[in-house]
């Protein structure tokens, strides 16, 4: 155990004779304290009571973590942020809603089971347990009333509800689509769940493409509201906002139609945001699954072969197949184009089909070149300046002018010519304005077992039907070990095999489970009436306390989570289930997004590989140098990580300083929102101002006695003025860097600013001890948020000294400013100063002679004025200015 001398003091601050020596142990005083601190200074109200326009009501969430079994340094500070700024609004008489839950379901549980030969459940029960102790050991105050977790039947219960009423509204569908299939983990993944290499977010496996029957929620329906509604989030960070908007992806443009083959009635639509360019129209490119795509591959074995070979191709590829059947018309000009299968194209966005114009667009530039060499690429638009030289293709400015090939269009700025393009297609019907998403529908569907079973029940007769609400939830089949990965769910008959709920003829049950980001889209919700067992949570409670007021989490979830959430919120709102009208539905008023820790990471200059402790060493010039060689390693901060060898544990450092002291250095080393750069050597400056606080204590404790509802005096002398008024700014920034700014860096730099003041202040007796004492006591109240242990012990040092009963948190209001009756006035001698003299406001008011009189009472006065040949004397403000004969 680290330990550290506080030096307990007599009647006098300074050295002396009656100062003796203690040593005390912040992990014993956050262990003396935890049960204290860990309850909170009050108890919290039920959600369902109170208004929630009264500012006295506040909903403040961090996000739930994955119970892996060990807290990470990452978590220690979104739960240190969370905890501080619950206790603030606690002390501010906030009724606060603080709670925690598991985001329990997913693959690392049931990996992590197959690899023990356990049930899931138990792995991440076991972890629960073990994760909530250390919330505990670092004094986190949450709500355990409220807990829940994603994996409890009596959630996944109403996750399934949820997924019933999307499926009743038509925004829950099964469709064969081309999907990401990770061969380690055996299961679908997201399109945002595979990194730009290609390869799984999680495994790390190449992806490869399949057809599969998969599952979708049809969140393209509320990507308008989705996108427009995000100017309505002022408290969200603007780079969060900006990547919801790039991933919603809103293009205005044209859809345009071309006709295939004269003689039936097939046609291709494509959507482009640039219409002009359809004269340079070369070619259109399909979709491998695109359904002509589909129609023609059933008499096309080499197409198949494409089709087969094109999953394992990178989506950047420039191979391309002919459909050498069919041509297609270009609407305008009339021309025949040829149409081309092509791995670039995404089935998912806009119609599966891409208007290729290589003379206006690298891509499309890239794949005719590799397809049609020989064959030259046409412009229709060109610069503004026509003597700029000769044109580059592809040529790819907007702000340009139609070419001469562009007949009734020529000379045409291009976005004149791109609405009179688009108008000529919508009145032959070949056209028309359009928006277009990016976003596609969100795919749900996991061949796994550990998660939510989506509730529905496969019928011969009866087609697709929900599971009955009344049968909710669907239960996961206990299995005494999980063999392999992949979804064991559709080896079990007593879960597959069940009765048809409309017919009563035997059908079979979904095996698919669902994404855990649908277990997490609705948490908020259910952490405000989480004991209901006949709907996922109240009418009144959600109206109330939804949006929530503080979400604090990692950027991380910049995109998913917060998108899916947005998106369950609207539709929950749009079917009556709660009113969030006045916010446009939105599930999070406030978004605080903490950076990440960092961790010392040490790296072979000879080989590159990360560097374990053991394999180090300081040497005799307190470098760190490696063992075998004696070389330096390079050195810098990565993300912590199990393979990089500098992660820390948590409960180490708890141990070793205390939780105060870490609570207070993960707030100070830097920014809310920066990176955190792990440095265990700085926590030392906390030590010494956490010891600076138990020090005052203990000196005032052994003062004169006062009662315990001390004010500040009225009649303060000039030295008392200024400290109580850097106190007062002090006070007041702080207040406003929890309440407004949420700037908890410089929280902690003020507390060691006001801690400073009140040590020099009693050291240099610039203020008595009655004082000094009311503002300790403001002082002990202030870093309770941050370091509630300390705290808690300076205030039973004050009691039992004072013989007081104090139990009051409130936070202290700052006070007015106090105007001082004096001021300095500038002694200055022929343009030069020569002293300050510090006397009443209206001493200029009694005329030059006295004032000349007066200053030479003093010994600086007389050693400049009295044998001064005074010949002028200016009185002017603060300035007292004298001319003299030299």
């Amino acid at each position: 155990m680290r330990r550290f001398p506080i030096k307990l003091t007599g009647r006098h601050y300074s050295g002396s004779k009656a100062c003796r020596a203690a040593t005390v142990n912040l992990g014993q005083l956050g262990q003396k304290w935890k049960s204290r601190t860990s309850q909170g200074i009050m108890s919290l109200e039920d959600a369902n009571d109170g208004d929630k326009n009264s500012k006295k009501n506040i909903y403040i969430l961090s996000q739930f973590p994955y119970p892996s079994g060990a807290l990470h340094m990452g978590h220690l500070r979104v739960y240190v942020i969370s905890d501080s700024l619950n206790r603030f609004y606690k002390q501010n008489g906030y009724k606060v809603i603080h709670p925690m839950g598991w985001d329990a379901f997913g693959l690392p549980a049931e990996n992590a089971a197959i690899d023990r030969g356990i049930d899931p459940s138990v792995w991440t029960k076991d972890n629960i347990s073990k994760m909530k102790m250390q919330m505990n050991d670092m004094l986190a105050n949450f709500d355990w009333d409220r807990e829940i977790a994603t994996c409890d039947p009596e959630y996944y219960k109403f996750t399934q509800l949820i997924f019933l009423k999307l499926f009743e509204h038509g925004l829950a569908y099964r469709k064969e689509a081309e999907i990401n299939w990770d061969p380690v983990d055996k299961t679908v993944l997201a399109n945002e769940q595979v990194d730009s290499n290609g390869c799984s977010w999680r495994s790390g496996a190449v992806v490869e493409k399949r057809l599969l029957s998969q599952w979708f929620l049809g969140i393209t329906k509320f990507a308008p509201e989705l996108n427009h509604d995000l100017k309505y989030l002022k408290d969200w960070p603007s780079k969060v906002k900006s990547m919801q908007r790039n991933w919603i992806g809103e293009s205005h443009g044209s859809e345009v139609v071309f006709k295939v083959n004269y003689e039936n009635s097939e046609e291709i639509a494509v959507f482009t945001t640039r219409a002009e360019t359809i004269f340079s129209a070369q070619y259109l490119a399909l979709a491998t699954d695109h359904p002509l795509v589909k129609k023609y591959a059933l008499q096309d074995e080499s197409l198949q072969e494409f089709i087969k070979r094109a999953e394992k191709l990178p989506e950047d590829s420039k191979e391309g197949y002919l459909l050498y059947q069919i041509k297609a018309q270009n609407p305008i000009t009339g021309s025949d184009i040829p149409v081309y299968v092509a791995p670039y194209v995404f089935g998912g966005y806009g119609h599966g089909a891409v208007m290729g114009c290589p003379a206006h667009d690298e891509r499309d530039y890239a794949f005719w070149c590799e397809n049609q060499p020989e064959t030259p690429v046409f412009p229709c638009v060109e610069p503004i300046d026509k003597n700029a030289g000769s044109l580059e293709l592809p040529f790819t400015a907007k702000d340009a002018l139609m070419s001469e090939l562009t007949g009734e269009f020529k000379g045409m700025s291009t976005e004149d010519a791109r609405i009179k393009i688009t108008e000529k297609l919508q009145k032959d019907k070949l056209g028309s304005q359009k928006i277009q998403y990016r976003l596609r529908d969100w795919l749900i569907s996991r061949q796994r077992y550990w998660g939510a079973p989506i509730p529905i029940i496969h019928c011969d007769h009866c087609g697709t039907v929900p599971v009955p609400e009344k049968d909710l939830p669907v239960l996961l089949p206990n299995v005494t070990g999980l063999k392999s990965r992949g979804n064991p769910l559709s080896q079990i008959s007593e879960f597959v095999n069940v009765d048809c709920p409309s017919c009563g003829q035997p059908a079979k049950r979904e095996t698919d489970t669902m994404d855990t980001f649908m277990d997490s889209s609705w948490y908020y919700f259910r952490y405000l009436d989480s004991k209901n067992s006949q709907l996922p949570f109240n009418y009144e409670a959600a109206s109330k306390n939804v949006p929530v007021d503080l979400y604090i989490g990692g950027v991380e979830h910049a995109i998913l989570h917060l998108l899916y959430s947005r998106f369950i919120a609207k539709f929950l709102g749009s079917i009556g289930m709660w009113d969030g009208s006045s916010h446009k539905c939105e599930p999070f008023g406030r978004l605080i997004t903490q950076g990440m820790v960092q961790g010392e990471t040490y790296v072979n200059p000879d080989n590159g590989k990360f560097m374990k402790p053991d394999e180090l060493e300081t040497n005799p010039g307190k470098k760190i140098v490696i063992k075998a060689t004696g070389k330096q390693p390079k050195v810098s901060y990565e993300k912590m990580s199990k393979s990089k060898y500098n992660g820390v544990d948590p409960k180490d450092c708890i141990n070793k300083y205390g939780p105060d002291a870490i609570r207070a250095h993960i707030l100070f080393q830097a920014p809310v929102s920066d990176i955190l750069n792990w440095d265990e050597t700085k926590i030392v400056g906390i030590e010494r101002w956490i010891q600076k606080i138990l020090n005052i204590s203990t000196t005032l404790a052994g003062r004169n006695k006062y009662g315990e509802n001390l004010k500040t005096p009225s009649n303060l002398t000039d030295s008392e003025v200024k400290f109580h008024n850097e106190i007062q700014r002090l006070l007041q920034n702080l207040t406003d860097s929890f309440g407004k700014n949420v700037s908890l860096n410089t929280v902690i730099s003020d507390y060691m600013k006001f801690t400073n003041a009140l040590e020099t202040a009693i050291k240099k007796k610039l203020i008595n001890d009655e004082l000094a004492l009311c503002n300790l006591k403001k002082l002990i109240n202030v870093i309770y948020p941050v370091v509630p242990s300390i705290s808690e012990e300076a205030r039973e040092i004050l009691n039992k000294g004072q013989s007081w009963h104090w139990e009051s948190y409130s936070w202290p209001e700052p006070e007015a400013q106090v105007e001082s009756s004096t001021m300095n006035f500038q002694i200055i001698v022929n343009g030069k100063m020569k002293f300050m003299y510090n006397t009443r406001k209206d001493f200029l008011d009694i005329g030059s002679e006295k004032v000349i009189t007066e200053l030479l009472s003093l010994p600086e006065g007389e050693k400049h004025l009295a044998k001064a040949d005074i010949k002028k004397v200016i009185l002017k403000k603060n300035i007292i200015s004298f001319i003299t004969l030299k």
